[in-house]
C-alpha cells in the first residue's frame, strides 16, 4: 500500500501543478487517496482527503451531483468504521436522497447506499430498520443484477447475519445456505450446477 500512497502523490502533484487544486480530476485523486487511506486505517488523513474532495466538488460540481454523493458516500463509510453513528447516518442520507433524485430508487449506486443504511442500522441494534434496508437493496439488486451477483449475495449473507443476531436461526440459515449456493454456483432448488 505504501507503494499506492507513493503513486497517487505523485499523480495528484502533478495533477495540481497541471490543472490546479480544485480541477475535478484532483479532487478525484484526493478522493481516491481518502479511501486508500481509510483502507490502511488512516482514518484522520482520510477524513482530510474527503473533506478537501467534497468541498472542491461541491463547488466545482454542486452538492447533489454525482460524484460529490459518492464522496459523501465514502465520508459515511468513514464515520461507520469510527463508530460514529449519527454523522455516518447524516452522510447515508444524504447520498441516498441525491442517488434517488440523479439516478432514481432502482440504480445500483442508490442500493449499495441503501445496503450501508442497514449496516449501520444493524451495528446500531436497530434490526427493523435494518431489515428494512436490506430487503430494499435485496430486491432492487435482484432486478439490476441478477440472484446470484456477488453484490446482491453480500445483501443475501448481511440479511443472515441480522437474523442470526436476532436469534432468527431458521431464516439465518436460509440466507446463509442461499448466498453459498449463489456462490457456489448450485442451483438452490435442485443442488446442482448451473440450470
Amino acid at each position: 500500500m505504501a507503494e499506492a500512497e507513493a503513486m497517487y502523490r505523485r499523480a495528484l502533484e502533478g495533477k495540481e501543478k497541471a490543472w490546479g487544486p480544485e480541477h475535478t480530476s484532483t479532487l478525484n485523486t484526493v478522493n481516491n487517496l481518502g479511501i486508500l487511506y481509510a483502507d490502511q486505517g488512516k482514518m484522520a488523513e482520510a477524513e482530510a482527503m474527503y473533506r478537501r474532495a467534497l468541498e472542491g466538488k461541491e463547488k466545482a460540481w454542486g452538492p447533489e451531483h454525482t460524484s460529490t454523493l459518492n464522496t459523501v458516500n465514502n465520508m459515511g463509510v468513514l464515520y461507520a468504521d469510527q463508530g460514529m453513528m449519527a454523522e455516518a447516518e447524516a452522510m447515508y442520507r444524504r447520498a441516498l436522497e441525491g442517488y434517488e433524485k440523479a439516478w432514481g430508487p432502482e440504480h445500483t449506486s442508490t442500493l449499495d447506499t441503501v445496503n450501508n443504511l442497514g449496516l449501520l442500522y444493524a451495528d446500531q441494534g436497530k434490526m427493523a430498520e435494518a431489515e428494512a434496508m436490506y430487503r430494499r437493496a435485496l430486491e432492487g439488486k435482484e432486478k439490476a443484477w441478477g440472484p446470484e451477483h456477488t453484490s446482491t449475495l453480500n445483501t443475501v449473507n448481511n440479511l443472515g447475519i441480522l437474523y442470526a443476531d436476532q436469534g432468527k436461526m431458521a431464516e439465518a440459515e436460509a440466507m446463509y445456505r442461499r448466498a453459498q449456493d449463489g456462490r457456489s454456483g448450485r442451483h438452490v432448488s435442485t443442488g446442482v450446477g448451473r440450470v
